[in-house]
């Protein structure tokens, strides 16, 4: 008798779960990085509040919203090394022996790299909150903060599995993350779109998918219920999830048919 999916998934879950907790060297600098970035924004940015225009006079509320989403894309790399260690291993055509459907496979991946999101997320917000920044929603923005945090989670981490399906391995993963990070340097996590004075730049802002989480997370910190920006960001990452998954399981597919 063949398990049913939701069995499947709890299985590959609880797996993936305790295989992120025994990997400290892959969770630990991603734990580390956002909070050095804060660090050297909140350090060197305080005088962008001063210009005209600026949502806040406290430049680590402006931030923080940009970090606690930067943190969600570590889900990039640590779901798809871990994938690229199973396709590499074997595991992953031991695996295609058994029942188990390719959407349990993909979706219970996630499932480690949503609990250490979640876990990186609190810490950031509790580091920038003991560092000056406020959340204008208060207490319901917070659980709405960790709820659209979780979404990005996946949906990165979908990004990452699809790199790792795609090339076989865990290497390529790596630079999929940089070119993620080179994209948060050129969206508004730094600065305001309306504020961006090089029209160059403004228009990469722009057009960067990037920007629009940032800004909804950000909205819950300075100018509270924004349901356009919400809506926005939410919208962007729920695309970019399903893509994520369907590109995954359909490259599982390809990957059985060979």
């Amino acid at each position: 008798m063949t398990p049913s999916l939701g069995v499947q998934v709890g299985k590959l879950a609880r797996r993936s779960i305790a295989r992120t907790l025994r990997e400290p060297v892959i969770f630990i600098p991603s734990f580390v990085f956002p909070l050095f970035l804060l660090a050297v924004f909140a350090g060197a940015s305080d005088r962008v509040t001063s210009i005209e225009g600026f949502p806040t006079d406290s430049y680590i509320t402006f931030i923080l919203g940009g970090m606690v989403v930067q943190a969600a894309a570590g889900a990039t790399t640590m779901a798809g090394i871990e994938f690229g260690r199973d396709i590499e291993s074997g595991f992953l055509d031991r695996l295609r022996l058994t029942p188990v459907r390719g959407f349990a496979l993909v979706s219970a991946q996630l499932a480690g790299v949503a609990l250490f999101g979640i876990a990186q997320t609190v810490l950031v917000v509790l580091v920038g909150v003991a560092a000056g920044a406020t959340l204008e929603t208060g207490v319901g923005g917070a659980f709405v903060l960790v709820a659209f945090v979780l979404l990005l989670i996946l949906a990165f981490g979908a990004l990452g599995l699809v790199v790792a399906i795609r090339t076989g391995g865990a290497e390529a993963v790596q630079g999929m993350f940089s070119l993620i990070l080179a994209l948060f340097f050129l969206s508004s996590m730094a600065m305001p779109r309306d504020l961006i004075t090089e029209d160059w730049f403004k228009t990469i802002a722009t057009v960067n998918p990037l920007s629009y989480p940032i800004e909804a997370a950000r909205s819950l910190f300075i100018s509270g219920w924004d349901a356009e920006a919400l809506a926005l960001g939410a919208g962007i990452a729920i695309a970019i999830l399903v893509v994520g998954l369907t590109l995954s399981v359909a490259l599982l597919r390809q990957r059985g048919d060979r």
